[in-house]
């Protein structure tokens, strides 16, 4: 880490853009509307439920778009990896086309809004290529997938790319943004409260940390739900941590690039950096380091003359089937909403879950709703992820039960140390700490007062 010595871990957006901040909570407080979380699928949850006329209240727990958003690379796409083909196998071509305009529609909407509010966010269309340097014949067949789905997509076997790919497939009508420029305009109108974190829910009844929320509906956009008896979403998904370095001095890219090979990586261009991303791993299962030497290791082999400018790491929830849950919390509370298991692809996901759960709530029929139902339970494509959760949780509770002054907060789970972030990571469900304890990531909810020793 010593090249890094210098370069504070924090997003290029997080640099570039300081969002005014907001007080806490300062008493007990009714409202229709009650979204916790204000990264941007709950910014833009509550930006849609206010057009409609509803009355609205957020609740962060640190500062605006400060926990998964800043850290994005900000694609704006319905390009997810390797995923159209698989989808039409599993689900069935009507559910994977859903997927597909579901996706494709968040782009366009996030088009219309930014033209419409005039929003200077560096937003750009542009195509988004997924490549490998391996093969050809899955790209091919997702490439079919995707255009008979209604996408604009065509295997290519050339690319802007500094190395010889085997193949491609280029998305059309893609796009990306400078999140933090989008997430300060949006917020401007909205009713929130940062610094205030929401400890339980109860019915109607929000607790914070400084007084009560009432609200006849409660969304919850915390990335992570922090909720796990109703739902059960800590069995039913998990947390993977990715890389990014912004560089000056190398090529300006005009199409975003995603590898779908093992330890491939990608690139896009922010203004005049390139941001190189990749070395993904499970949150707390990696423990030898070196992920931000690797991405250092290929910028200058590609980009000899390059230079680190910024550094920093992002964290997504992952669903056993790759879908996101959106919608109703659970079958037992009809006025609870939730929206998380994004995978990489938060941005464009978290339009998806504002228009969702928006027309859910304002009763209005959304083609969406049954693909992304959090309730669903999809055999063939989740029970071999459902068992290997299974089994690195029980090994992760009994890691806990030895090393007691180790344990995660939320359930007890044994934390291995992240020498590539100098936390306390959970690979149960991907709740971090700092050194000293301070909470960094959800699902827990509270600091580990007595630290890590």
């Amino acid at each position: 880490m010593g090249q890094f010595k210098n370069i504070k871990p924090e997003s290029l957006w997080r640099g570039e853009v300081r969002i005014p901040s907001r007080g806490p909570l300062k008493e007990d407080r009714e409202t229709e509307i009650a979204v916790i979380g204000a990264g941007m699928a709950g910014l833009l949850t509550a930006y849609f439920l206010r057009r409609q006329g509803r009355k609205v209240i957020v609740l962060e727990a640190d500062r605006i778009a400060g926990g998964q958003t800043k850290n994005t690379t900000a694609k704006i796409t319905s390009q997810h990896g390797l995923i159209y083909s698989s989808l039409i196998k599993k689900i069935g071509k009507h559910k994977a086309q859903l997927y597909a305009m579901a996706n494709q529609e968040a782009v366009r909407i996030y088009e219309k809004l930014i033209t419409e509010q005039e929003i200077d966010c560096d937003f750009r269309k542009l195509p988004s290529i997924l490549y490998s340097c391996q093969e050809t014949d899955s790209l091919k067949r997702e490439a079919e997938a995707a255009e008979t789905l209604g996408l604009k997509a065509a295997f290519t076997e050339k690319t802007e790319l500094p190395f010889r790919v085997e193949g491609a497939v280029c998305f059309e009508d893609q796009a990306q943004f400078e999140p933090l420029a989008f997430a300060k305009h949006i917020s401007q109108e909205l009713e929130i409260y940062e610094d205030t974190r929401a400890l339980s829910v109860r019915g109607n009844v929000i607790e914070t940390d400084h007084g009560k929320v009432t609200a006849d509906h409660i969304v919850f956009a915390t990335h992570y739900p922090f909720i796990n008896v109703p739902g059960f979403y800590f069995l039913r998904q998990h947390q993977e941590r990715s890389y990014v370095l912004a560089l000056s001095g190398a090529e300006q890219y005009e199409n975003m690039y995603y590898g779908m090979d093992s330890g491939a990586f990608s690139f896009r261009n922010a203004g005049e950096y390139l941001l190189l991303g990749g070395s993904s791993h499970r949150t707390g299962g990696k423990t030898c380091g070196g992920a931000y030497e690797k991405l250092a290791e290929k910028a200058a082999k590609l980009f000899p003359d390059c230079k680190i400018e910024a550094r920093w790491s992002a964290q997504d929830c992952v669903t056993h089937d790759r879908i996101p849950f959106i919608g109703k919390f659970s079958l037992y509370h009809s006025n609870w909403y939730v929206a998380t298991g994004f995978k990489k692809w938060g941005m464009t996901s978290s339009m998806v879950a504002a228009r969702l759960i928006t027309d859910q709530i304002c009763e209005i029929e959304n083609p969406y709703e049954v693909l992304f139902r959090p309730a669903r339970f999809l055999v063939r494509a989740s029970t071999k992820d459902l068992l290997k959760d299974i089994g690195i949780s029980t090994a992760g509770l009994i890691r806990g039960g030895f090393h007691r002054n180790r344990r995660c907060p939320h359930m007890g789970c044994g934390c291995r140390w992240n020498p590539n972030e100098q936390s306390w990571d959970c690979p149960c469900h991907g709740s971090r700490f700092e050194a000293d304890g301070s909470l960094v990531d959800n699902p827990a909810q509270l600091s580990k007062k007595a630290g890590f020793r």
